[in-house]
C-alpha cells in the first residue's frame, strides 16, 4: 500500500513530542471533492491557520490554492461545503472575505469573485453551470445559484431560518434541500423539500416530503443514477439511507447505526450511490466509524477496517475516496479501486511517534444512573501494558469533554493525547448523553438535562476508571471547550470529584448565551435547559457564575477575543467570581482566535499552559 506523507518536513519520530510539535502534526484534511481534473481536498497548516487546496492528478500531488487565498466559510459560524469542483475549475469560499471565487488549477490568472462583499456562503455545489449554495446575509439565510461565468444570482428558496445541503438532479428536473426554524438544530428536527420543474422550466410543484412534526431529523438529500431521491433520515432510530418510492420514503438495507454525525458543519457526505445500484457508504458501530460497499441486492463489502473515523465520500469513474483517520494514523485520504476493492493511501499525515509506541484506544462503556455512557481511555505505556490487571500506581487521569455538546469524541489517532500520555496522564474521552454515533434516542437523552447528565456521566466515568485500578480518582481532572467547558465548570462547581479543570472558550453563563450567541444556536439552550423565562430558575441552579462560590479546586481558562460564539465575557465573568473567593486560576486570551484556536503558536501555549498547570496542582505548587 504505498503513502504519501502530508509533511516530510520534520526529522524521525521522537520519543517525547514538544507542544510545538504536537500541535504541527495536527495537520488536517477538511473537504475532499472527486472530478475529471482530478482528486481535491483542502488541508489545514496549524502553521498559519490556511486551508489550502490540493490536487492529485495522474500521480502528482500538488498544492494548487492560489497565493494569499484560504477556502473556509463562515455560513452559521462553523462553515462548511467550502469548495466544489467545476469542470476543469475549482470553486471556493474565500476565508478572508467569504466571497465565492472560481481559478483553473495551473492558470497564471488571478482567481475571479463571483459574488459582492458583506454576504457569505457554503453547501457549494455545482449542477449545470451553476454553483448551487446556501447565502447568509446577517440573520437572513436563503438558497441561490450562482452563474458560473458570469456570476449572476437567482433565488432558490427562502422564509426558513436555516437551509443546508441543497442539490439538483442529474437531468436538472428536481431540487432537494434541507431546511429547518427555530427552536430546532438540524440534529433534533428539519424538513426535506423537494421542488419538480418542467421540462421548459416552469415550476411544477414543492413540498415537503419528511420532517412535518418534531420527531425526525433529516440530513444529506441527494439522487441516484436513476434520479431517485435518497436521504439520511433517524425516523428508525438511526441516521440511515432512505429512499423516495413514489410518495413516501422506504428504508434501504443499512447496518444498524449512524450513518452520519450532527451536522454542525455545511457540506457532510457519508454516503454517495454509486452505477449499478451501489451506495458507497459509512456508519457508527458503537462509535467506531466503519465503511463499506453496498451492492444493489444488499450484500455489503466492508473496506480498509484498519480506520475508525471516515468522512467526505466522494467518487469518479474508477474510484472511491474519502478522509480517514485510525489509532494509529490522524488524518489520510484513501482511494478505494471499484473493481477490486484495492485500497490506496494518497496522502496521510504522519503521526510523529513510532507505530509501536502509539498509545491505543480503549473503549469504554460504563454505567450512569438508569443508562449506559461511552467513551475511550489511553493510558501511559506502563499502565496500557498491564491494563488487564491493576497498575501498581493508577495514573493522573484528564477527563475531556467534547463540545457541541451535540457532537462527539473519535478512537483516532492525537498528537495532542500523545503529548499528554508521555507525561503520565491519562486521558479519557467522554461520549455524554447526547452525544451523536449513538443513535437518536441517546442523543435525545441530554434535552432539557444539560449540565446534570453530562457531569453525572463524567463523574461516573471517573469512578469507572478508577473501580477497574486503571486511574487515580484523588488526581482526575476535567477540561472542555466550548460546550464541553461548560461541563467542566458544573462539574467543579456542583461536585467534589476532580483535582482542577480547564475551560476553552467555556459557557458559564447559559443565560447570557442565550441573550447574545448567533443564530445558528440562538434557541439552543431551550432544548437542552428549558425557556429563560419559565425556566429561569432551573437556568440558575445550573449556572456555574452562579454558583462559583461551590468551586474550590483551580481552574484555568483559555479564550479568543473574537469568538462570537461564546463571547469573552463569559470567561472574565467566571474568573473575576473565582478571584473574589480566594480560588487559584489563571486566565489567557489570545486577541486573533475565534471560537477554536487555529494558530499554532496559541495552540501550542494553551497546551503546555495546561499541562503546567495541572502539573503545579499535583506538585502542591497551587
Amino acid at each position: 500500500m504505498s503513502r504519501n506523507p502530508a509533511d516530510s518536513s520534520h526529522d524521525a519520530p521522537r520519543a517525547r513530542l514538544t507542544a510545538d510539535e504536537a500541535v504541527a502534526a495536527g495537520r488536517d484534511f477538511v473537504e475532499l471533492q472527486a472530478g475529471p481534473a482530478g482528486v481535491f481536498w483542502t488541508e489545514y497548516d496549524p502553521a498559519d491557520a490556511m486551508c489550502r487546496i490540493w490536487r492529485a492528478r495522474d500521480g502528482v500531488i500538488e498544492a494548487v490554492s492560489p497565493d494569499g487565498f484560504s477556502a473556509r466559510g463562515r455560513v452559521y459560524e462553523y462553515g462548511g461545503g467550502a469548495f466544489c469542483l467545476a469542470g476543469e475549475q475549482v470553486v471556493f469560499v474565500n476565508e478572508r472575505d467569504q466571497r465565492i471565487y472560481r481559478f483553473a488549477p495551473g492558470s497564471l490568472a488571478a482567481p475571479e469573485p463571483l459574488t459582492a462583499e458583506g454576504l457569505r456562503y457554503g453547501a457549494l455545489r455545482h449542477a449545470r453551470g451553476r454553483i448551487l449554495a446556501v447565502e447568509e446575509e446577517g440573520d437572513t439565510h436563503r438558497l441561490v445559484s450562482i452563474g458560473l461565468h458570469d456570476g449572476s444570482r437567482e433565488l432558490l428558496a427562502e422564509g426558513a431560518d436555516f437551509y443546508a445541503a441543497p442539490v439538483l438532479s442529474a437531468d436538472g428536473r428536481q431540487l432537494a434541500w434541507i431546511e429547518w426554524q427555530h427552536p430546532h438544530q438540524p440534529w433534533t428536527a428539519t424538513r426535506l423539500k423537494l421542488r419538480r420543474y418542467a421540462a421548459e422550466g416552469g415550476v411544477l410543484d414543492e413540498r415537503t416530503l419528511a420532517g412535518e412534526g418534531d420527531d425526525e431529523a433529516l440530513q444529506q438529500p441527494g439522487f441516484d443514477a436513476e434520479g431517485r431521491l435518497v436521504c439520511l433520515s433517524d425516523r428508525a432510530g438511526f441516521w440511515q439511507p432512505w429512499r423516495l418510492e413514489g410518495e413516501r420514503l422506504v428504508a434501504l438495507p443499512a447496518e444498524a447505526g449512524d450513518h452520519a454525525g450532527a451536522p454542525w458543519q455545511l457540506g457532510a457526505s457519508s454516503w454517495l450511490p454509486l452505477a449499478g445500484g451501489e451506495l458507497f457508504t459509512t456508519w457508527f458501530d458503537e462509535g467506531w466509524g466503519r465503511l463499506g460497499l453496498r451492492a444493489a441486492d444488499g450484500t455489503l463489502t466492508r473496506i480498509a477496517p484498519e480506520y475508525s473515523l471516515f468522512q467526505q465520500l466522494a467518487a469518479d469513474e474508477t474510484h472511491c475516496y474519502c478522509l480517514a483517520a485510525s489509532p494509529e494514523c490522524p488524518a489520510a485520504i484513501l482511494a478505494i479501486d471499484r473493481r477490486d476493492r484495492r485500497v490506496e493511501v494518497l496522502r496521510e499525515v504522519a503521526p510523529l511517534v513510532p507505530v509501536e509506541r502509539i498509545t491505543q484506544p480503549l473503549p469504554l462503556r460504563f454505567r450512569s444512573g438508569d443508562r449506559d455512557a461511552h467513551g475511550y481511555l489511553y493510558l501511559p505505556a506502563a499502565e496500557q501494558a498491564a491494563s488487564d490487571g491493576a497498575p501498581a500506581e493508577p495514573p493522573p487521569v484528564v477527563v475531556f469533554v467534547h463540545g457541541g455538546p451535540t457532537s462527539v469524541s473519535h478512537p483516532v489517532f492525537s498528537p495532542r493525547f500523545e503529548y499528554w500520555v508521555q507525561r503520565g496522564f491519562a486521558i479519557a474521552l467522554l461520549n455524554y448523553r447526547g452525544s451523536s454515533g449513538y443513535g437518536r434516542a441517546f442523543r435525545q437523552a441530554l434535552h432539557l438535562t444539560w449540565g446534570v447528565a453530562d457531569v453525572d456521566d463524567a463523574c461516573a466515568l471517573v469512578e469507572h476508571l478508577a473501580a477497574q485500578g486503571l486511574v487515580d480518582a484523588r488526581r482526575a481532572f476535567i477540561r472542555g471547550g466550548s460546550a464541553g467547558g461548560y461541563t467542566a465548570l458544573c462539574a467543579l462547581a456542583f461536585r467534589d470529584v476532580f483535582r482542577g479543570g480547564a475551560s476553552l472558550y467555556g459557557v458559564s453563563d447559559p443565560l447570557q448565551l442565550d441573550a447574545h450567541t448567533h443564530k445558528f444556536e440562538a434557541r439552543y439552550l431551550r432544548w437542552l435547559i428549558g425557556d429563560p423565562v419559565a425556566d429561569r430558575e432551573r437556568y440558575l441552579a445550573r449556572t456555574p457564575l452562579v454558583h462559583a462560590d461551590q468551586i474550590r479546586a483551580p481552574v484555568v481558562f483559555f479564550q479568543g477575543e473574537l469568538d462570537a460564539v461564546v463571547t469573552p465575557d463569559q470567561t472574565r465573568s467566571m474568573a473575576e467570581a473565582l478571584d473574589a473567593n480566594g480560588v487559584p486560576n489563571e486566565v489567557h486570551y489570545y486577541a486573533d482566535e475565534r471560537h477554536g484556536f487555529r494558530r499554532a503558536v496559541n495552540q501550542a501555549h494553551s497546551l503546555e499552559a495546561e499541562h503546567a498547570f495541572y502539573r503545579r496542582i499535583l506538585d502542591g505548587g497551587i
